[in-house]
This record gives C-alpha cells, sequence and structure tokens, in this order.
C-alpha cells in the first residue's frame, strides 16, 4: 500500500500540543499534590494539525488551514508545521490566541492538562479569509477532511455562514469527498457529508440521547440511519473505543471492525489518526469497507504510543500484515519513533546483538540477562550477508527471516532489528541505547559502541556465559555424526 499522488485538504482548529514530563517521587509540602521533577519538554502540531500530520507520515500530500494568533504559540505552531515539511496555510489573527494543550506527564501517565484557548466562531473577515484559502487550496484534491475540536473556525459565524457549508458545497461541484470529524451535538452544519466520525458520546449527543448510553446494535443501526437522513449524510463511522467501529449508511450497519488488541497508551489523537487514514485511503479510491478496515488498524498502533503522534506508513503497513509476518521485526525509522516513546515514559532502553543462528540455551541466557538490564530489549541482528562475512560461506544455518521470527518469540525481547553491515556500530549510535550488553567473554574496552553508550551517559553490562554452548559446537557435531553407542537418523 502507498498513497503516492494522493492530495487531502484538511480544514478546522489547529492547535499546539505541548508536554511536560517527568517523575513522581514525594508530595509537595505546600499542598497535597505530587511534585513532578520535570526531565523532558516538547510540542507537536495538534487538532487539524495532527489530521495532517498523519497525512504526511502516510505519504500524503496534505493541505492545511485554519486559524492561529499572532502570538508564541503560533510561531511554535508555525514552526512545527514547516519541520513536518507542510507548507503554512494558516491564517493568523491577531485578535484570537493560538489554541494550545498542555498536557503533564508522570511514569507515562497524564497527570494534568492546561488549556489556553478561545472557543468562539471567527469574525467575519476572518471567515472571509478562510474561506477563501480553503477554496484556493481544493483543487486537486481527493478528499477534504473537516476537523471540528469545537474551537470556534468550524462554526457559524453572526451572521450564520458557515465554513463547513462553503467547503462541502465546492467540495461537491468537484466531486470530492467531505469526511468530518466531529464536535457536540448540532451537526446541521456537517450537512452533505460524505461520512462523519463521530465517537459514541458524540453519536448519542447528535441524536438527542444521554452521552453515556449503551443502545443495542438495532437501535444504534436506527439511530445511525436517522442522522444519515436528518442531515444527508452519505454515512456515519461509529468509532466506539475497545469495541471497534461500525459503518453505517441510511439503509444500515456497511460493516463491523472489531478492535485491535493492543496495550492501549494513550488515546489523545486517536481519532485523528483514524479520519486521516480513512480520508487516504477514500482518496487513493479504495472502497468505504477496506477504508474503514485499514483506518481500524491504524487506530490499534496509534493508542499505544504516547502523546499527540501519528502513525507512519511502514507502522501501517507492518500492521495490516502483523498475521501473516514478525511484528517485532522493525526497520529503523520506525524502531526509532518507538524508542523515542519509550524516552518519553523515562524508561529504559537496553540493546545486545548478534547473529542468534541455531538458538541454544546460552543465547537464551544472554538475552534473560539483557532484558533484566532495563526496561525495554532492543536485539540487533546480523543479516544473511554480515553471517556470511563474519562465520564464512555455509553460514547461517537458518536465514534472517527465520532467525528474527524465533527471536521475536522470546520472553524479554520487544525489537528485533537487522543490520548488514559487520558490527552493530551505526545502529548503537542511531538507537542510543542506556545499557549495552555482550558476553563476558569481551571487555569494555572491546565492546563496540561501549565508548559512545556511557558518553551519553549508558553503560555497558556484560553478561556471564554459559559452558559449552555455541552454534560452532552445535555445527560441528552435526557435520560430524552419531558417534559410536548414539543412534542415527
Amino acid at each position: 500500500m502507498d498513497f503516492d499522488g494522493v492530495r487531502v485538504l484538511v480544514v478546522g482548529d489547529v492547535m499546539l500540543d505541548r508536554y511536560v514530563s517527568g517523575s513522581v517521587r514525594r508530595i509537595s509540602p505546600e499542598a497535597p499534590v505530587p511534585v513532578v521533577a520535570v526531565r523532558r519538554r516538547w510540542s507537536v502540531p495538534g487538532g487539524a494539525a495532527n489530521v495532517a500530520r498523519n497525512l504526511l507520515r502516510l505519504g500524503v500530500t496534505a493541505r492545511l488551514t485554519g486559524l492561529a494568533g499572532r502570538d508564541a504559540d503560533g510561531e511554535e505552531l508555525r514552526a512545527a508545521l514547516a519541520a513536518e515539511g507542510l507548507k503554512d496555510s494558516l491564517v493568523y489573527a491577531p485578535a484570537r490566541r493560538t489554541t494550545c494543550k498542555t498536557r503533564v506527564l508522570a511514569q507515562g501517565q497524564q497527570m494534568l492538562r492546561l488549556d489556553e484557548e478561545l472557543c468562539a466562531p471567527p469574525a467575519a473577515a476572518e471567515l472571509a479569509a478562510l474561506r477563501e484559502r480553503a477554496l484556493e487550496l481544493l483543487p486537486g484534491c481527493g478528499a477534504v477532511v473537516l476537523s471540528d475540536y469545537g474551537k470556534g473556525v468550524l462554526l457559524p459565524d453572526a451572521d450564520g455562514v458557515s465554513l463547513c457549508a462553503a467547503v462541502t458545497e465546492a467540495a461537491e461541484a468537484l466531486g470530492v469527498p467531505v469526511l468530518v470529524d466531529p464536535k457536540g451535538g448540532q451537526w446541521e452544519r456537517y450537512r452533505g457529508a460524505q461520512c462523519v466520525t463521530p465517537n459514541s458520546a458524540e453519536f448519542m449527543r447528535a441524536c438527542g440521547e444521554d452521552a453515556g448510553a449503551a443502545p443495542d446494535a438495532a437501535r444504534r443501526a436506527a439511530l445511525a440511519a436517522r442522522l444519515c437522513g436528518d442531515y444527508a449524510f452519505a454515512r456515519v463511522l461509529l468509532t466506539r473505543g475497545a469495541k471497534g467501529m461500525e459503518l453505517y449508511t441510511g439503509q444500515g450497519l456497511l460493516c463491523r471492525c472489531p478492535a485491535r488488541a493492543r496495550e492501549v497508551a494513550d488515546v489523545s489523537g486517536a481519532g485523528d489518526t483514524v479520519v486521516a487514514v480513512l480520508a487516504a485511503c477514500v482518496a487513493k479510491g479504495l472502497p468505504w469497507e477496506e477504508s474503514v478496515r485499514v483506518a481500524n488498524t491504524a487506530a490499534g498502533v496509534v493508542v499505544g504510543k504516547t502523546g499527540t503522534a501519528p502513525v507512519t506508513l511502514s507502522e501501517l503497513r507492518a500492521a495490516l500484515r502483523e498475521n501473516a509476518e514478525n511484528p517485532k521485526l522493525f526497520a529503523l525509522p520506525d524502531l526509532l519513533e518507538k524508542v523515542e516513546d519509550w524516552r518519553r515514559k523515562n524508561e529504559t532502553v537496553v540493546f545486545t546483538n548478534g547473529c542468534f543462528d541455531l538458538l541454544h540455551p546460552g543465547h537464551v541466557s544472554l538475552l534473560r540477562q539483557s532484558a533484566a538490564q532495563g526496561d525495554h530489549l532492543i536485539v540487533g541482528l546480523n543479516s544473511d550477508a554480515s553471517v556470511r562475512r563474519l562465520k564464512g560461506p555455509t553460514r547461517p544455518i537458518q536465514d534472517e527471516r527465520s532467525r528474527a521470527q524465533v527471536l521475536a518469540a522470546l520472553n524479554g525481547v520487544e525489537a528485533v532489528i537487522l543490520f548488514d553491515a559487520d558490527t552493530p556500530l551505526e545502529l548503537i549510535r542511531a538507537i542510543r541505547p542506556d545499557v549495552l550488553v555482550k558476553g563476558s567473554d569481551y571487555t569494555e574496552a572491546t565492546v563496540v559502541g561501549a565508548d559512545l553508550v556511557r558518553a551519553a551517559g549508558g553503560r555497558v553490562f556484560l553478561a556471564a556465559l554459559t559452558p559449552g554452548c555455541s552454534t560452532t559446537g552445535i555445527v560441528r557435531k552435526i557435520d560430524a555424526g552419531p558417534q559410536d553407542g548414539e543412534p542415527g537418523n
């Protein structure tokens, strides 16, 4: 799957998502609140800007417009978008502040969120500028996303003029589908959309029901059909969290996708990922049912990440083929993103490496000792070409994919990455592990990458060896055949 040549326009509430991460070891003597020892700060594009960011990571050409203030947060957002490779198409409003959400994290959990925002419809001049910008960006796009966070950009102005209506009308004239990530219970402004993607609470509020109600399948289908009829929607994609997704038309249920079982780290931005991937697939020309299945897979990936984070194309591809291939085998860009996610939680990254051909008790012991040195163990695995250079033309016995699959099946191994060089030096330089592990037949002075790890504040651990265990010895025994007194095959 790829999205070469696909273009998607995103219109909506852009914001800056800021994070402050640290650890908690005590309660404040001034008040009964935890004290966070701050270790790291970062910020990323949020809201509609995160939808565009997700599109970019998929290889889609994303176009974005929304309102931002002429303030420090607006400049930071603009710089973050530029860093993502997104040309700045925002409308800057001097009288409006840039929406900023600051989340305080400790031990990987969100403790507090601070919102700085102005939730108000755009002024007439702002609305006119937004409309002009959106209609300039629309031609050539295969889909439009209206990303509504209730901050005002997609609300009607004082005269009842709606940016949603203007964009939907222009898109319909060009045959471009409009997808809406909605907010609130007043959906008239989304009239005529090809698809709206509410969560359960938003869905129930729009239907005039209790947001916490849990209707059965027949009732959900009836409510979705009513929404399609009331607002001329072609489809409603109901996102139900751990219960998966359901796609409805005015005639009833079109498809249901169960949630993929994953450890949930953070649901921030999951809705952005769903609508972005859905729009990308629809713009590519995939059927709606298939597009929903792909979006559901992407949602399963993104909830395993900390903070507002996009899904990359390679992650999506890996997740789509997860049942057939090794989900723990990473390409370097994806592994580095996973490592960054672990570091945001202040978790320790351990690295070891080897050929791991014909896995034996010595390998198992090394990996067990390695995993005990921190929170996450990465194993660098010599490629077949690398093993041949190191061990000779008859090795490896098992190819790299087989060796990677066996390693991934072991408890404690969280990631496997192949490398083609004779040593893992460049891999260590890129990953920057907190702990580097080799067997005790090495000294710290002879461990490749030890100086890099120590210079960055990490450490080297020399694991105890298991006597009499080596792949070379096993191969020699096999080559020698049965000895006297031993049974043959």
